[in-house]
């Protein structure tokens, strides 16, 4: 690998995205040159996926390269940033030039449709990891964080809950999809491989969300992350949360369960105040309001009729270290 790295990276990552102005020197240097906005913050943030761990060995390489950037592009979404440039960093088993094609592919449709650059990164020989660093601008006035939910606030989601993780745990746990059509199982593994990054709703999200984050590790897990850095509490109904058609195929406890604990949706969770909240759900923006934030620290499952629920019995959230 490392004597071809260098007509390696000339031949499929020199020129997979597209050039922006603001990159003055990207791949081909010690280091990427970037002129950011000077009056707005840079948000960075960094993701690793392993096979075996955050990816079947079976997965197509072309889905691969989408949602290795698409889970990075969610974390900019969740801060309400303009996504800017990425580095790469991908360690190969191989040299396998129609798996980098498919790869790459994959990788440039997402960037180009965000209109993010490739601006630098490393390649390298062994077990197949990709690590992709984004990097994004916001205002800083704008920018959405997890501490700043605020009391009385509306708890909303984008849209649907627990599709990946129906996919994801047909592989893992043996789940039954067979209720459900070949093409709602075909949806619920788009899902999961082809994640789309709410970055146009982040954006919109700035001046009106006190508070939000990316639905990476499952709603109660991440929600739970909003409230224990803004020390407040929240009131969920569990009747509310938005199911796609093909997840309401499954028992409902299970559905509920996936929607409220699976990771990989990468949807956003946001706080908005109670008199904003029209200005969204008017929008075309795929929007629901689930909840409320409470100032009283805990988080209650009730129904619609205010009957409080017991939480799903499976754990809650993915641990990376499990």
């Amino acid at each position: 690998m490392a004597a071809n790295e260098f007509s390696l990276i000339q031949t499929y990552f020199a020129h997979l995205t597209s050039g922006r102005a603001d990159v003055v020197k990207g791949i081909g240097d010690d280091c990427a040159l970037l002129r950011g906005p000077a009056t707005q913050l840079l948000a960075v943030s960094i993701d690793t996926l392993v096979e075996g761990v955050h990816f079947f060995a079976d997965v197509e390489p072309f889905r691969l390269g989408y949602k290795s950037l698409a889970v990075g592009l969610s974390d900019l979404a969740a801060m309400g940033a303009e996504p800017a440039w990425f580095t790469l960093a991908l360690t190969l088993p191989e040299n396998n030039t129609a798996w980098l094609e498919s790869f790459t592919a994959g990788l440039a449709e997402l960037a180009k449709k965000h209109n993010v650059q490739l601006v630098g990164g490393d390649t390298t020989r062994g077990p197949l990891t990709i690590s992709i660093q984004v990097h994004g601008h916001v205002p800083e006035a704008a920018a959405l964080r997890r501490d700043t939910a605020r009391a009385g606030d509306k708890i909303c989601v984008t849209g649907t809950l627990g599709d990946a993780g129906a996919a994801l745990n047909s592989r893992l746990t043996g789940l039954s999809l067979q209720a459900l059509s070949a093409d709602q199982q075909a949806y619920l593994w788009s899902r999961l491989e082809l994640p789309t990054p709410r970055n146009i709703t982040g954006k919109m999200l700035r001046h009106r969300a006190h508070a939000a984050i990316d639905i990476s590790d499952g709603l109660l897990a991440d929600l739970g992350h909003i409230l224990e850095a803004s020390k407040l509490g929240a009131m969920l109904n569990i009747d509310s949360l938005p199911m796609s058609e093909a997840l309401k195929q499954l028992p409902r406890t299970t559905a509920i369960s996936l929607a409220l604990t699976a990771g990989d949706d990468y949807e956003l969770c946001f706080t908005v105040p109670a008199d904003r909240l029209h200005e969204l759900l008017e929008t075309d923006v795929e929007v629901t309001c689930i909840g409320e934030i409470t100032s009283v620290p805990g988080l209650v499952l009730v129904d619609h009729t205010g009957r409080v629920v017991e939480p799903p019995s499976t754990s809650i959230g993915y641990d990376h270290f499990k």
